[in-house]
């Protein structure tokens, strides 16, 4: 755990005690299955082993700021500073260990007394350092849609080193949901697994042109050119992306077959057959969908096959409900993907209809990106201090952080994953055959 940056006020053996009776009737209260430890080593409770799994508070100031902005921006900016961290096991232990039932019925036991005191010695305690996201911008002036937003909202994500993401992702750099056909851990194996699967539903033959928006590291149009004869082009506003995908283009041979454009979609000019969109939509802007899906259909040929690859949020009974965020989900948006924003399925495949599409199929991925993410979390937790060395033990905290959250989120259904398939709508026969047999058997 890194030590704070600026000096922290003398601590007070008065708010200790404050700050391990509240702890401490909270333990009990809510059942919990972990301990705290405190600034000075002290354990709560008072017999907690010390090879037990427990939440370490560095220091006052950790107090002091969830007093003062009891939110869930608050403990991410805490915890990514290094000053709240897991002791003997991983954030995914310390979500385990959460109460059974209903926490906030169980919060009501907590005392009152004991809650109030520490808020009254705390309150006017220096919260310490600054944290590094406070520079971070915030998403509402990243949704406008223009190709310059959108370059400086992929490059915040994208270009922070190809070799960070070396670290976690799997030799072909695949940055989107793994499809596992059967249950296993090979991350590799999944993602040429998935590359094939998408290429099979677009029916992809030789002589096809194919144009894959947000191409990342290469790997989709690679594969389609080798495996499947096409003319693929991919285009993506990532720089640091573009210059590996590039030299895996002249390494592998397919300068011929291959054409990778640094650019926006909007600005992509041509006909395709086939088209393909794999965990780019998220980037757009719920405002921006309706242009996006207009742009896909003018650069699509008649009858040609679109999939759309996208994780979605569940619908909710208003639209108003819908719109409002959770903590989580603008904690993401904020320092994760600025400009970002997720629909639900009904909204996508209403927008596809309204812009000339016709829907075919459409598929849930929800467990394979639960297993992707966590494989992802997993590999970069044991690489950690590569990845401290790269990008510094803020920008590791933060993506660990992000992994973690998004495999529990698809874990416990708060998130999903969709393969639409659709054609450019024409009168007459799709072309597609009648069933879908011959893609699973």
């Amino acid at each position: 755990m890194s030590e704070p940056s600026v000096p922290l006020p003398m601590p007070s053996p008065d708010r200790l005690a404050a700050i391990s009776r509240l702890l401490g009737n909270a333990h009990d209260a809510l059942g919990l299955k972990l301990g705290f430890r405190l600034w000075d080593g002290s354990r709560v409770p008072a017999h907690w082993p010390a090879d037990g799994l427990m939440i370490c508070l560095a220091d006052e100031g950790v107090i002091a700021s969830i007093v003062r902005r009891p939110r869930a921006d608050t403990l991410i900016k805490l915890h990514v500073a290094g000053r709240i961290e897991a002791v003997n096991g991983t954030i995914f232990d310390i979500a385990a260990a959460r109460p059974e039932g209903k926490v906030l019925r169980a919060i009501r036991g907590v005392s009152k007394l004991a809650t109030f005191n520490v808020i009254r010695r705390f309150w006017s305690v220096d919260r310490g350092p600054r944290s590094v996201l406070d520079a971070v911008r915030h998403d509402a002036i990243d949704r406008d849609g223009k190709p310059t937003t959108n370059k400086a909202n992929v490059a915040y994500h994208y270009d922070v080193s190809n070799a960070f993401y070396q670290l976690f992702l799997d030799p072909e750099m695949v940055y989107t949901c793994a499809y596992f056909t059967e249950d296993h851990d090979d991350i590799a194996r999944a993602q040429r697994d998935k590359l094939d699967m998408i290429c099979r539903k677009l029916r992809l033959k030789p002589g096809d042109r194919f144009l894959d928006i947000g191409c990342g590291w290469g790997a989709l149009v690679c594969h389609a050119a080798q495996n499947y004869g096409v003319e693929a082009h991919g285009v993506t506003l990532a720089e640091e992306q573009l210059k590996l995908a590039r030299d895996k283009v002249r390494r592998l041979g397919l300068e011929g077959r291959v054409t990778l454009h640094l650019k926006d979609y909007i600005q992509m000019e041509g006909q395709f057959d086939k088209i393909a969109s794999i965990g780019m939509f998220e980037h757009v802007g719920i405002k921006n969908h309706l242009d996006y899906f207009r742009s896909v259909n003018r650069l699509l040929r008649p009858r040609g096959l679109y999939l759309h690859h996208t994780i979605a949020r569940r619908a909710k009974k208003t639209d108003r409900a819908f719109n409002k965020m959770s903590a989580e989900y603008r904690a993401l948006v904020r320092y994760i993907f600025p400009g970002g924003e997720l629909d639900h399925l009904g909204m996508s495949i209403a927008n596809l209809e309204r812009t000339g599409f016709e829907v075919h199929d459409v598929e849930g991925w929800r467990e394979n990106y639960q297993r992707t993410t966590y494989l992802w979390w997993k590999r970069l937790h044991e690489r950690r201090s590569e990845a401290e060395a790269l990008v510094g033990p803020e920008k590791t905290r933060l993506w660990l952080l992000y992994l973690a959250g998004c495999s529990m989120a698809f874990q416990r259904g708060g998130a999903s994953i969709n393969q639409t398939l659709v054609s450019k709508r024409t009168r007459g026969p799709s072309g597609l055959p009648f069933t879908r047999a011959d893609l699973y058997g």
